[in-house]
Order: structure tokens, then C-alpha cells, then sequence
């Protein structure tokens, strides 16, 4: 049998995939080899492997916490919702269909035994699996055909800790009604509580967790304080929490526009390691005012976020930013949005067929049925830059620099173009998701802006993402260390093996 312990939530949003990337950190270093898997996922925020494989973000900082290369296995199903009732469905890293919700309640079945195999395929290699539910496990409506909370327990045979958000009020009352709606078989799955995101006084708390001891005859197995850990949200609920202000004491403001569709939003987290930058979201009804950069994100349905920037306003206001000479950066969706047309023949993403973009770059884009899914890297003015394309987008320049000459894909050696740059260099568009990662090329552009604006260049170099990444990991770490029973949790991790 495989080691493995699953993370289950009294809801969404309740810390589980932070909680996952903490355990899977401390395995790490306690010297285990360790992986994060998620049976199923639906988020608008995904990521490319070495192999050309989409998966959830989610399990790629999880991988990272755990030491390991994130591997498509990890998340054998990504569900990127298209419309209210349509999601497309990616299966091991490629795209299967699209379909409505009870059309994909009907298909899970037939799933099941898929992810089983990757799974086992994992436990193979591993000393121990971390595994994360997805929403509750006390969805009655829906557990009949369950393959991401209880049924994925029952696939991996795994122990299950229940961990419950004490912020947003009722934990009590979530915790005995998530496991009181469990069936016998899997209440007895139940290992342990956790509660997480704890303010104030401890022994305030003591009382209630005697109490709902008693009441489940599960044991607490810690209280997690609300920490601040800069780590990387794939959800979109995470855009609830961010900040929507210019801090004057910055000298660069960058703002971010929050599309309808807005996806990869994490593209930019790497931007606020910088001493010099504010950055900061536009929300519908927020005013975009006058930043230095002004940032288009990716997005799930590019011709309809065409269409929400045209009746919003906020096109019209880019376009006016545009004319006083703010830079201007597009990433994927974003970059097909300053071109001059979208084209959609196919109807891949809207029934519109095409629409007018922001026309501030000279390129067409025309979406095709089959999806780019490509990590990369290559070169801009001789600095390398690095990043992962998803699109289903083709963009034809019209006589307009482009923005990097791509010589690795997927790990094998290419010779192409990317992305474009307008002739007085003010804009700029890519399909390189994670561009700014890169710590040269995020300091010679935010440089680039800051020279516009008449100050002196910063030549000291940030600490690369990936170092500052591994830090929070060290320190979620830590957190955990302190806050939860460790010794129970290695009993439960082994007693999987045995049972």
C-alpha cells in the first residue's frame, strides 16, 4: 500500500492547498520523498510542464514545496470552466472536451480507474502521497459519483484530516455537519481536525475543542493562526484579497486589469519582490487612473473579454493611456486584446465569430481548435527570457518586432518568434506566461519605465522568484511544526501503509 494522508475541507477556500504544500514541505525535509496529487481540479489559473502537460497550479507550488518537478499526475483532471455551465475538461495534461455539468457527472465514472492507475504510478516512486479533496466531502448531491473527496479516499484508501476555516465563522457547526453528513464508512475515514486561519487567544478556543471531540470522537489535531504566506493562490477567489490601491511610498504604480475572464493571474506576483513597485488591481467601477504599467492578464475567453472591455469603459481608458504614453504589457490573452481583430471561426471560444480588438498592436489572432500547451525559452535584446503558453490562439504579425525569438520548447530546440513590441517600445505582448519571473528581464523592464518616468535606474538584482518561493515554503513550515501534532499526523501517515 501507498503512505498517504488526504486533505479534506469543510468548504472551498478553507486552506487546503496551502495546508497540502506545508505538509508536503515538511516531509521534504524531514527526507521523504513526497508528492501532492488532486484527483480532480477546477481552476482558471494553470501551468505547463516540461512536457508540454497542463495542470492546476495548485499542485505546482505544492510539487515545489515538496523538492519535486511538478508532474502532470499530480492533477490528472483540470476542470477551466468556459462559460457558467461549460468547463473544458483536460485529462492527463490534455484537453478531452467540453462539457456541462451533467454531462461530466455522467462521464466521472469512467474516470476513476484512469486515476487510479496515475496514482498507483505515483505511489510507486514515492515514500508518501499528500492527497487534496476538492470543495466538501459532505456535497450529498453529488457523492454518489464522487471521484475528488471521499471517492478519491476510497480509490487511494487513504486517511482523511478534515480541516475547517475558523475566519469566516460557524467552524463548530461545519465541522460536526461535514462529518455527521459523511456516510459510516467514511466517517470512519476521519482521522483528525484541523482548524486553520485562528486570531486572538488559544485558550479561548480550548473549551470548543473538547466539545466537538466529544461530539465526533475525532481528535484536534491542531490550530493553525492566520499567517502571511506569499504564495501562490490558483483560485480566483484569491482576487477577493488583493490590493486595489497605489502605495505612494513606491515610486512605479502597476496596475493590473481585472478581466471578466481572467486567468494565470499569478503571472504577476513575482512583480511585488520589487522595492520600487505598487502593484495593484482594476476591478469594474475602480478607476484605473494614471499608472506607470499597465498590465493585461491572460484570460479563459478572449473574445468575450473584448467585448466586456468595450462595454465597461475600461477600453476606452487603455486607449486614452495608450495616447499619454504609458506602457502597456498583454500576456496571452491579453496580448490577442492589443491586436486589431480576433478572429473565431470555429466558434472555439464565443458564438461571436469575431470582434475588434484594442488596436494597439499591429497582429491578428485567429483561434484554432487545438491548444498550444508549450514550456519555453528564449531571448529578448539578449537577456533570456523564460515561461509556459497555453492558448488556442494563432497570432499573425503585421510588420511589428516581435517580442522574443523562442529557441526551446518542451525541452527540444526551436527556432521562432513570440509575442510583438509597438515601434516606440511602449507596448508589448506575449504569449510567455511567467515572463516576469525572470529577474533580469522583470528589473530591465520595470528600469525601461522607471527611465520614461526621469528616474535612475535600480542595478541591483532581486532575489529570483523561485528562492523567494522556497523561503515561504521553509516558513509555512515552520508554522506548521508549531501549530499541529506532528507525531499523530506521522502515525496517520503510517497506518495507511498498514491498513
Amino acid at each position: 500500500m501507498v503512505k498517504s494522508i488526504m486533505i479534506q475541507g469543510t468548504a472551498s477556500d478553507v486552506g487546503k492547498s496551502i495546508l497540502v504544500a506545508g505538509l508536503c514541505r515538511i516531509f521534504y525535509q524531514d527526507g521523504l520523498e513526497v508528492v501532492p496529487f488532486k484527483s480532480q481540479n477546477m481552476a482558471l489559473n494553470s501551468y505547463i510542464t516540461l512536457t508540454g502537460h497542463e495542470m492546476g497550479r495548485a499542485q505546482v507550488f505544492q510539487s515545489e514545496a515538496a523538492g519535486k518537478e511538478p508532474d502532470v499526475r499530480m492533477n490528472p483532471v483540470l476542470l477551466k470552466p468556459t462559460s457558467d455551465r461549460k468547463s473544458q475538461v483536460i485529462f492527463n495534461g490534455k484537453v478531452l472536451d467540453n462539457m456541462d455539468a451533467v454531462e461530466y457527472h455522467e462521464f466521472k465514472p469512467t474516470l476513476s480507474g484512469k486515476i487510479s492507475e496515475l496514482y498507483q504510478e505515483l505511489g510507486a516512486e514515492n515514500d508518501v502521497i499528500v492527497i487534496e479533496g476538492a470543495g466538501s466531502p459532505a456535497e450529498i448531491n453529488l457523492n454518489s459519483r464522487d471521484i475528488a473527496n471521499m471517492g478519491m479516499a476510497r480509490i487511494a484508501d487513504a486517511p482523511v484530516v478534515l480541516v475547517a476555516d475558523i475566519d469566516r465563522g460557524g467552524v463548530f457547526a461545519s465541522i460536526y455537519g461535514t462529518i455527521e453528513l459523511l456516510e459510516p464508512e467514511e466517517r470512519a475515514r476521519v482521522k483528525g481536525v484541523i482548524i486553520n486561519k485562528f486570531r486572538g487567544d488559544k485558550a479561548l478556543l480550548t473549551p470548543g475543542l473538547e466539545m466537538i471531540e466529544k461530539l465526533t470522537n475525532v481528535p484536534v489535531l491542531g490550530v493553525i493562526p492566520y499567517g502571511d504566506f506569499k504564495i501562490e493562490d490558483e483560485d480566483s477567489v484569491a482576487l477577493k484579497n488583493v490590493n486595489r490601491h497605489y502605495d505612494n511610498n513606491k515610486e512605479l504604480d502597476v496596475a493590473v486589469v481585472s478581466l471578466s475572464k481572467i486567468s494565470n493571474f499569478t503571472d504577476f506576483n513575482s512583480l511585488e519582490l520589487e522595492p520600487d513597485v505598487s502593484l495593484r488591481y482594476v476591478f469594474p467601477g475602480d478607476v484605473i487612473g494614471n499608472p506607470d504599467v499597465l498590465l493585461i492578464p491572460g484570460s479563459k475567453n478572449t473574445l468575450e473579454d473584448s467585448l466586456y472591455l468595450e462595454e465597461s469603459g475600461l477600453a476606452n481608458e487603455i486607449k486614452l493611456l495608450r495616447q499619454k504614453g504609458t506602457y502597456i504589457f498583454g500576456i496571452c490573452g491579453g496580448y490577442q486584446l492589443l491586436g486589431e481583430e480576433l478572429f473565431d471561426p470555429n466558434q472555439v471560444e464565443s458564438s461571436t465569430g469575431s470582434t475588434k480588438g484594442l488596436g494597439l498592436l499591429p497582429v491578428e489572432t485567429t483561434m484554432l481548435e487545438t491548444k498550444v500547451t508549450a514550456q519555453v525559452k528564449g531571448k529578448r535584446d539578449e537577456l533570456e527570457v523564460t515561461g509556459y503558453e497555453i492558448h488556442m490562439g494563432e497570432t499573425t504579425l503585421k510588420g511589428v518586432e516581435p517580442f522574443a525569438h523562442i529557441t526551446t520548447e518542451n525541452n527540444k530546440e526551436v527556432d521562432r518568434l513570440d509575442g510583438a513590441v509597438s515601434e516606440d517600445g511602449k507596448v508589448y505582448g506575449t504569449y510567455l506566461h511567467g515572463v516576469f519571473d525572470g529577474s533580469e528581464f522583470r528589473r530591465d523592464f520595470l528600469n525601461k519605465v522607471r527611465k520614461n518616468k526621469g528616474l535612475e535606474p535600480l542595478n541591483h538584482i532581486t532575489q529570483e522568484y523561485k528562492d523567494f518561493k522556497a523561503e515561504q515554503y521553509d516558513k509555512l513550515a515552520d508554522s506548521l511544526r508549531e501549530s499541529l501534532d506532528m507525531e499523530k499526523i506521522y502515525e496517520i501517515v503510517n497506518q495507511s501503509e498498514e491498513e
